[in-house]
């Protein structure tokens, strides 16, 4: 099945669009992570608009946005730069976010990947190389797929602190 942008995932969500992430770093050469790291301060409107527009247009229909990260504590820098972005990003554009040490992660089955769950019926899995970075996603409808990648972020939804609570540091 061929992969579609995220805006059009996006437009055609009707309900809810649930992602878990779980690696301790991504896209190290990102320019906004690299600026992070060089101490300037990242604006997320200017740096992550069209995220935050799709983001936004979906929430504003009623769709139910959540991230679930999986993160080792302590975490990477990596991570410390996703939750210094978090509120001004993701809590931003309506998304709620909830954190869940790797430790406490244990008893629960998950995919091996990261992926988004669309409406309860579609799967969009994030695939990466051993840097962190993005390869070809792979999108499916096959229910097994489906409902096994639903359990698992409901799962780590259920253990997980939310956002403001979460303390990285």
């Amino acid at each position: 099945m061929p992969a579609p942008t995220f805006e059009e995932l996006f437009r055609d969500c009707q309900r809810t669009a649930v992602h878990l992430e779980s690696r301790d770093a991504y896209m190290k050469s990102d320019p906004v992570f690299i600026d992070w790291q060089a101490g300037q301060t990242i604006d997320p409107a200017e740096r992550w608009g069209s995220w935050l527009s799709i983001v936004s247009e979906a929430v504003s229909r009623g769709v139910e946005v959540r991230r679930a990260r999986i993160v080792s504590v302590p975490v990477s820098e990596y991570i410390r730069f996703e939750y210094d972005v978090t509120e001004g990003l993701n809590i931003a554009a309506g998304e709620d976010v909830r954190w869940l040490s790797r430790r406490n992660a244990t008893g629960l089955s998950l995919p091996g990947n990261d992926f988004w769950v669309f409406d309860s019926s579609l799967v969009y899995v994030n695939h990466f190389d051993g840097e962190g970075e993005p390869t070809e996603p792979e999108l499916t409808d096959d229910p097994e797929i489906v409902k096994h990648c639903g359990a698992a972020f409901e799962a780590v939804w259920s253990v997980a602190t939310p956002h403001a609570d979460f303390e990285p540091y």
